[in-house]
């Protein structure tokens, strides 16, 4: 896309030069040809409409495009900061982005801080941490305090646009997110890699809908990924109850249920479900890693500020 933009850039300014470089030849010409005046009323109109065009396309602000949030949930882990970094790299070849990271912590993390500084994107960082009584469960519903944090900022600040729920231990191609810029109510499409199944989504025939496919049905009237939908703003902002239930396995069904969509309000994208643009790719934990880091001979060197920021953890 920026090669794209490129190549029209450096056209725009071709042109600009070329109609500069025939006005200054018409102007010098000790006698000026009967025809010169129409001439150069011509190449000033193009001259015009050339500048007018290279401007349109240096517009990098993409105002006209419908803004997508992308709300992230996020915990600390060593993993935390590489993950949000191929999240964030990616983002950054997204126009019109609003990242909302929403960490479960009481206390800012200043690793995240500092990395969705230094990425530019337009983010918020909330802290959304999961309520204590869910903690001492055996399946804890993770993330949920995080995506309801992250829609009740939605709701606060935003008319129109789209939301979608991005994990940060996934990954995805840049064409999903033009694939969801335009939903009108909610969109889905398939998720790759999805264990047990290999791939999660709506099942077509001839372009309609006929059913489901994942690893788990389970009962859910949507069985759905996290990363296979998203939702138009104004549809959410119709529904103002909607939240995601403290429920494991039911986050994305109880969400799209309290949603109160039907098959007809969904909208199917990625070639009608024929592209996977999004895939399940969580980073191998590596730890527990070995205790030399430790060592006494390594007090008061950079490696006490590595073992601190990426939070080894020695067995």
């Amino acid at each position: 896309m920026r090669a794209w933009a490129g190549q029209q850039a450096v056209g725009g300014a071709v042109v600009v030069v070329l109609v500069v470089g025939g006005l200054w030849w018409a102007v010098s010409q000790p006698t000026p040809p009967p025809e010169c005046g129409a001439s150069l009323a011509s190449l000033k109109d193009t001259l015009v409409r050339a500048i007018r065009e290279e401007a349109q396309r240096r517009d990098t602000t993409h105002s006209h495009l419908p803004l997508i949030y992308v709300i992230t949930p996020t915990y600390a882990r060593p993993e935390q900061i590489p993950e949000l970094t191929r999240l964030g790299q990616t983002l950054m070849g997204v126009p019109r982005v609003h990242w909302v990271v929403a960490e479960d912590a009481h206390v800012s993390n200043m690793r995240v801080v500092t990395y969705l500084k230094h990425t530019g994107l337009p983010h918020t960082y909330l802290l959304t941490p999961m309520p204590e009584e869910y903690r001492n469960q055996t399946m804890q519903p993770k993330g949920v305090a995080n995506r309801n944090g992250g829609l009740a900022w939605v709701r606060a600040r935003a008319t129109e646009g789209v939301v979608f729920f991005a994990d940060d231990d996934n990954a995805y191609d840049l064409r999903l997110f033009e694939e969801m810029r335009y939903t009108s109510r909610v969109s889905m499409w398939p998720v790759g890699l999805i264990i047990g199944s290999g791939v999660s989504t709506p099942v077509l025939r001839n372009g309609r809908f006929v059913g489901w496919y994942d690893a788990w049905i389970g009962g859910r009237t949507f069985p759905v990924d996290m990363a296979g939908f998203a939702v138009s703003v104004e549809f959410l902002l119709q529904r103002p109850d909607a939240l995601m239930p403290f429920k494991p396995g039911h986050e994305e069904d109880g969400f799209l249920r309290s949603l109160g969509i039907s098959q007809s309000d969904i909208e199917f994208k990625a070639a009608e479900c024929t592209q996977i643009y999004v895939w399940h790719t969580q980073t191998k934990k590596n730890y527990p890693y070995s205790r030399q880091i430790l060592s006494p001979k390594f007090d008061g060197t950079n490696l006490r500020v590595l073992q601190r920021d990426i939070m080894l953890q020695p067995g």
